[in-house]
Order: structure tokens, then C-alpha cells, then sequence
């Protein structure tokens, strides 16, 4: 059986985090939102950001929020800095014209999503989820892995009952029964995974590996280049350690995050850890999953996401 429990209080603890309200931006202070896994809960760990930002006199406050949707909505409205989310949101936020702009990319680093369904299930395969309620977080990286393995199976959007709803709500559908099937991704996927109650229909890295982003405030990264690019260079830092030591990440994230070791340990081994620029056919595939959502009717525009990758500045020497 699904142990709830856990699962739960993860979720749970995420949704109850405080709503980042718009402010102007602080001197001297990178505000960074990350998630509950990932590269940055490692970076905060080890203390990587604020020793590189040091010598420019600034300082890094963190701040977490529950899914990726709500952390750029914080990062356009000036609540936040510089933050890493999936493929989805930053199509949804540019679309609604977000203050926002891509830094960097860690290609397929989102690889640990999964189509859930309970162990007892009559679903065995993707084209089973005709006419199903499938739970899935709106605008989330979930979201298109959704819509991919529909096509996948030879279906459509509008084969399912799409269930938008947040991490925490859609655990509690699942684990009572509410809904056929539940897109996610690490650590919640990681601890569902591993209960004796759930069944893993797709995985993301079978389907549409995803990769992640590091977007950053328009205004703060034109203003403040210098320090994104400080910070992503300490970033790139800890990927080349977690990439040489994924037992001491595993260690790291569930100390920083209260996810059970073993479920990290999991995350983690299907994790790509490599920071690289916006290149070419990352931009590409991006552009493809936002023609996607105008195609389905989900973003109001069409949207050209070259017009929001950043232009770092040049570096002396």
C-alpha cells in the first residue's frame, strides 16, 4: 500500500508554504525559489551561491515553494530573483506576459516523472486512460508529460477528464481513490513509487524526457547580469559534484528536505545533473511543447520563446 503518510506531510508541507508577494527587488540580495529537490536544495546545502556571491557584496536569501507555476508567478512579480522549474510553466507564464527570462538549462534534469495508478488497476497501458480522470498540476511539467503520452497512445486531450490540482490535492485524490491516474514528478513520484499499493504506467524519461530551467526576473537579470552569471557558474560547480557523488546528494536532499532516503536515493539516480546554456535545440524543444499547448487551446497566444532566452554579459578577461 501507498504509504500516505508520508506522501501526505510531504505534499501537505509544501502547500502550506507562505504566498510570495510582489516587492522591489533588494540590493545586495540574490532571492532565490527552488523546490523541494533539485540542484539548488544541494547548492543551499553546501552554502555554493553565497560563497561565490561573496566577492560581490551579495548575500542570497532562499526561498521554497510547492510546484513551479506559483514560484514563476513570484519570480515575474518581482517576490524572487532567480529560480528552477520544468518545461511547462515558463511556457504558461510567457504567455501571459511574465517579467521573465531563461538563464540556463539542465537538459532531460527532470527525468523523474511517472504516470501513477493504483496496484489493482484495469489500466495496463496508455491508450487505457480513454475516458479516465487523469491528476495532474496545471501548467506543470506534469502537464505536458500528460498530453505527450496521450499522443503517444493515439489519443487526445479531450480522451481524459483532466483533474488540474496542486501537489498536495492531487495526493490526497489518488490515495482515496477520487482519480484513475496521477502525473508526477520527484520527490512525490519517488515516494508513491515506492509503496505496495501503486502501479507505474509511463515514465516521463520513456515519453518526453523533460528538461528543467533557470529563469530569472527580466528586470534583475538585465540590471544585475553579473550576479546570474556568478551564481549559474557556482551552480554548474555543484552539478559537476553531484554528477561524481549522488549517495552524499541523496544525503544532502533528504537532510534538506525531509523526503525518506531511500525515495531520494531514487530521484536522484535518474537525475541528469549537467547545467549548460540555452542552445539551440533546447530552445527548439521548448517551442515545440508551446506550440503544443496553443494547438490544445491552453495558452491564449502563440509565443516565440527565443524572444525570452538571456543574453549573459561578457565576461572580463
Amino acid at each position: 500500500m501507498i504509504d500516505r503518510r508520508t506522501l501526505l506531510a510531504t505534499a501537505l508541507a509544501a502547500a502550506s508554504l507562505p504566498t510570495v508577494r510582489a516587492r522591489a527587488a533588494e540590493p545586495g540580495v540574490l532571492r532565490i525559489g527552488y523546490q523541494k529537490n533539485g540542484i539548488l536544495v544541494v547548492a543551499r546545502q553546501q552554502g555554493a551561491i553565497e560563497k561565490r556571491l561573496a566577492g560581490l557584496g551579495h548575500s542570497v536569501r532562499w526561498i521554497e515553494f510547492s510546484f513551479g507555476p506559483p514560484l514563476l508567478e513570484a519570480l515575474s512579480l518581482d517576490g524572487i530573483d532567480l529560480g528552477q522549474v520544468g518545461d511547462s510553466p515558463p511556457i504558461f507564464a510567457q504567455a501571459a506576459g511574465a517579467n521573465i527570462v531563461y538563464v540556463a538549462a539542465q537538459e532531460a534534469g527532470g527525468s523523474g516523472a511517472g504516470i501513477l495508478v493504483p496496484k489493482g488497476s484495469p489500466i495496463r497501458t496508455l491508450s487505457d486512460l480513454k475516458g479516465k480522470r487523469v491528476a495532474f498540476a496545471k501548467a506543470s511539467s506534469a502537464h505536458n508529460f500528460t498530453v505527450a503520452a496521450l499522443e503517444k497512445a493515439g489519443l487526445t486531450y479531450a480522451d481524459i477528464e483532466p483533474v488540474t490540482l496542486a501537489p498536495a490535492d492531487a495526493a490526497a485524490a489518488f490515495a482515496r481513490g477520487s482519480v484513475d491516474a496521477w502525473t508526477i514528478w520527484d520527490p512525490y513520484f519517488a515516494i508513491a513509487e515506492g509503496g505496495d499499493g501503486v502501479r507505474v504506467l509511463a515514465l516521463s524519461s520513456e515519453v518526453a524526457p523533460p528538461n528543467t530551467f533557470f529563469l530569472a526576473n527580466r528586470s534583475f537579470a538585465e540590471s544585475r547580469g553579473p550576479v546570474i552569471a556568478e551564481a549559474l557558474d557556482a551552480l554548474g560547480g555543484v552539478a559537476r559534484w553531484c554528477e561524481a557523488n549522488r549517495g552524499e546528494v541523496a544525503a544532502l536532499l533528504s537532510k534538506g528536505t525531509g523526503v525518506p532516503l531511500p525515495a531520494t536515493r531514487r530521484a536522484v539516480d535518474r537525475t541528469d545533473y549537467v547545467i549548460g546554456p540555452m542552445n539551440p535545440g533546447v530552445t527548439a524543444e521548448q517551442q515545440r511543447i508551446a506550440d503544443r499547448f496553443h494547438g490544445l487551446g491552453l495558452i491564449p497566444k502563440p509565443i516565440r520563446v527565443s524572444d525570452a532566452v538571456w543574453t549573459p554579459p561578457a565576461r572580463n578577461g
